[in-house]
């Protein structure tokens, strides 16, 4: 697949025409809607205040001319962006069309009007304002489905990238395609089918962590499960870490490994801001120093300690060499939403397949049968809609927004409706929501800390119910449960050789992304290997 028929992406911009969707009308106590959008495209000359809204500027003259030639698939994708920025700029003055003419009706109902018109005027302008309404209503429709069409062609450009981006991360793949001159469906249709299937490889035993990976900030425990007297302890990147809290109450991390006999510090108790091993009684401050050895003179000995910060409810920490980065990314939910769980569990999965589950929600109507998804009907086609240089975005026909933030996070916002039902496809045109927060942290190769957080918007007299809590972690580990058992199939036969990635598809894409993400990281690449070079 070396070009692309550029014609086959102009549907809305080559093949649809500007026209005057309203014109001047006469007559007794008559008046005039202008234009909206005229040969030239161009916003009528009539302004309001919604000006500054709908004064954007007609992209067609962006479009390259390209008719009858091929592109590659990345001009190509260009061309497919152009389209729904057409599409972008016809909605907003359909919009506008639609908005003037309800302030000629006001006009038109003004009690100054019935001074000077008869009522028989008035209602004919009324029925005249009426049909111009339908008519505008109409082409709304019309430039939602162009709309509708543009994101499904951006989709398919876009899964041609990730295909091509595939292909150069296996080299023992054969050679795309020739171009296909065609510009019909049928001939995109089979453009798909010629397309050779890419695979990642993900297979065999999980390797040692790379470490690019540990040079970011990870959040490994909620900070209301720290009390100053309390311990938790945490194994990341296969090494053991414990975290409490100092004189001052600040949190820190060190090695979970006393320097005298390497007993469990976790197995002891904190005093005063230091954590005590209990063997013999060693103290150690939160930055890692033997402050105290009963029973024999004091050495200067001191343990590894973390970099190791508390923001907005979680516990943060650098595993990393490198110098930690001054900023800590914000993981908390969207304005208007209140946290209503708070639950840590410890699952025996490899942290990668478990952000894999995560990221893929088409397995929703299959799997979660018995929870969330009970009594959902399997769409016909389902499919991630999302920037193409990014972690992010919204699920089609799902109400469901999610993104991944590295090094480990998901975040989504699910669009709440009866069980069984889905309210709308967007979390926009649902009433209330759902956010959750997974943090997968890779404690070993096999084992991964999730701490969860789930906030919703509605119902705030929930987080008075007594045992909520419990609860709240019930369904959780029930809707898990639902997922561990296929996920440690895949890790039993990813250790025997199988490829968890051997057939990716369209609706794979946030966990191709992933895949590719983490494989540039570890590569020590500062760029999105999916993104536009700067």
């Amino acid at each position: 697949m070396s070009a692309i028929a550029a014609a086959a992406l102009l549907l809305p911009i080559s093949s649809s025409r500007s026209s005057k969707l309203y014109t001047k009308r006469g007559g007794r106590g008559g008046f005039r809607v202008f234009a909206i959008t005229g040969d030239e495209g161009g916003l009528t000359d009539r302004k309001n205040l919604w000006a500054t809204i709908f004064d954007v500027e007609d992209p067609r003259t962006k479009v390259p001319q390209c008719k009858g030639k091929f592109l590659d698939v990345n001009q190509a994708l260009e061309v497919a962006r152009l389209d729904i920025q057409y599409c972008d700029w016809k909605a907003r003055q359909d919009v506008l069309s639609i908005m003037l003419l309800h302030e000629k009706v006001v006009e038109v109902l003004n009690p100054l009007a019935r001074e000077y018109k008869s009522i028989g005027t008035l209602m004919k302008e009324l029925a005249e304002l009426q049909e111009d309404l339908a008519q505008a209503d109409k082409q709304v429709h019309i430039s939602e489905a162009r709309v509708a069409t543009a994101l499904d062609k951006l989709v398919y450009m876009e899964t041609l990238v990730n295909d091509k981006l595939l292909q150069d991360r296996n080299t023992t793949e054969s050679n795309l395609s020739s171009p296909i001159p065609s510009t019909s469906t049928e001939s995109l249709d089979t453009a798909k089918n010629m397309q050779p299937r890419r695979s990642l490889n993900v297979s065999g035993p999980v390797q040692s962590y790379d470490a690019h990976l540990k040079n970011f900030w990870f959040p490994v425990a909620f900070a209301a499960d720290l009390k100053d007297d309390t311990m938790i302890p945490i194994d990341c990147f296969e090494e053991p870490w414990v975290i409490f809290r100092g004189k001052d109450g600040k949190p820190g991390c060190v090695q979970n490994t006393c320097a005298h006999r390497a007993c469990p510090l976790h197995l002891g108790s904190v005093n005063e801001g230091r954590i005590q091993c209990p063997y013999h009684g060693w103290e150690y401050s939160i930055d890692g120093k033997c402050e105290k050895m009963p029973s024999t003179r004091l050495l200067n000995v001191k343990i590894r300690a973390l970099p190791c910060f508390e923001q907005e409810g979680l516990i943060w920490i650098w595993p990393g060499n490198d110098p930690p980065t001054t900023n800590l990314p914000s993981l908390l939910p969207p304005s208007g939403f209140q946290i209503h769980a708070e639950i840590v569990m410890e699952l025996p999965v490899e942290h990668g397949l478990l952000l894999d589950n995560l990221l893929d929600l088409a397995h929703a109507p299959f799997t979660h049968t018995s929870t969330f998804a009970k009594g959902w009907s399997v769409p016909s086609l389902v499919k991630f809609l999302t920037p193409a240089s990014g972690l992010q975005g919204y699920w089609d026909p799902y109400p469901i927004d999610m993104e991944f933030r590295p090094p480990c996070m998901v975040l989504s916002t699910i669009g709440i409706s009866k069980p069984g039902k889905l309210e709308g496809q967007s979390t926009r045109e649902c009433s209330t929501h759902l956010h959750q927060l997974h943090v997968c942290l890779p404690s070993s190769r096999q084992k991964t800390r999730l701490p969860y957080r789930m906030s919703l918007d509605f119902a705030p007299i929930l987080k008075h119910v007594p045992f909520m809590q419990y609860l709240w972690r019930h369904f959780a580990e029930k809707v898990l449960n639902e997922d561990l058992r296929l996920v440690l199939g895949q890790q039993e036969r990813m250790l025997n050789g199988a490829n968890v990635w051997n057939f990716p598809v369209s609706y794979d894409k946030l966990g191709v992304r992933y895949r590719l993400w983490r494989d540039a990281v570890e590569r020590g690449s500062k760029q999105l290997p999916f993104s536009k070079s700067p």
